[in-house]
């Protein structure tokens, strides 16, 4: 699943960091920033001026604004129709550049959002990139207890009351740390990598059958929490018969692999009486 962020919701969630004013286009707020060209996991949505390979948030600084400049009238005129003919979803001035007056109406024409900001090109375009890899790329939601165990993130999945939590109880009390319980958030940032959370609600509890809901933060300090972790593995606990469990070498389980957002993840079996 990949979510249809807006530039509102671009505009919302940089504003205060990027310093960013809205100076024309506020018609535009509702364009997605995803199209069909591009894939959100790289984090490439944002760049500097290019009509060859347009970018859906086409970055103006002091190199692009002079070479704008040195453009005659007419030539100048015929680049700006150019760059929004292209139908980017936002065009951003960096290092407080006030751009060629012709931008603010061609925006509002457009219906393309004019921002700026007073930051240098650099910070901004990494900053655009960080919220492409984290709000536009795939996301889903696994049932398990997702923890960092000896530095790896390890998902333990299986059925109800197979022992997940009591699992990760036990893993927690030799040094693990818990990142969530029950419905770990998964978004894959980069081709081949998958970054988990803990929804806000969760953050911090495992519940245990037998002993309800813990607060691990409480019970086994602030280390015993991580925000974020790269899915490494996926431990699957599985009740098996004994015909299944002698047919399995018992120690080191089945190794297969699962998908994940299109992403290998190595997944070791577990028989559990």
């Amino acid at each position: 699943m990949q979510n249809n962020v807006s530039v509102q919701d671009l505009f919302e969630a940089l504003q205060e960091r990027l310093k960013l004013t809205w100076i024309a286009g506020k018609s535009g707020a509702g364009e997605s920033l995803l199209s069909k060209d591009i894939d959100p996991s790289s984090g490439i949505i944002a760049g500097p001026l290019n009509y060859i390979h347009p970018n859906r948030v086409q970055v103006i600084g002091l190199a692009e604004e002079n070479y704008l400049n040195s453009l005659r009238p007419s030539n100048r005129q015929q680049a700006l129709q150019q760059l929004f003919a292209d139908r980017p979803a936002v065009v951003v001035l960096v290092n407080g550049i006030l751009g060629p007056e012709e931008l603010p109406p061609m925006a509002d024409e457009h219906a393309v959002a004019l921002m700026r900001s007073p930051l240098p090109d650099s910070q901004v375009l990494d900053n655009l990139q960080y919220y492409a890899s984290l709000f536009l790329s795939e996301k889903t939601t696994l049932h398990g207890v997702f923890l960092e165990v000896l530095g790896m993130g390890v998902l333990l999945t299986g059925d109800p009351a197979v022992g997940k939590s009591e699992l990760a109880l036990d893993l927690i009390t030799r040094g693990s740390r818990l990142v969530a319980d029950d419905a770990p958030d998964f978004t894959r940032i980069a081709p081949d990598i998958i970054s988990g959370t803990c929804p806000p609600l969760l953050r911090e509890f495992l519940e245990v059958r037998g002993l309800g809901i813990l607060n691990i933060r409480a019970m086994f300090g602030d280390s015993a929490i991580k925000r974020t972790k790269y899915l490494r593995l996926i431990v699957h606990l599985m009740r098996m018969s004994a015909d299944q469990i002698s047919g399995m070498d018992r120690l080191s389980g089945a190794h297969s692999v699962r998908e994940v957002l299109n992403v290998s993840i190595p997944q070791v079996t577990v028989p559990v009486a």
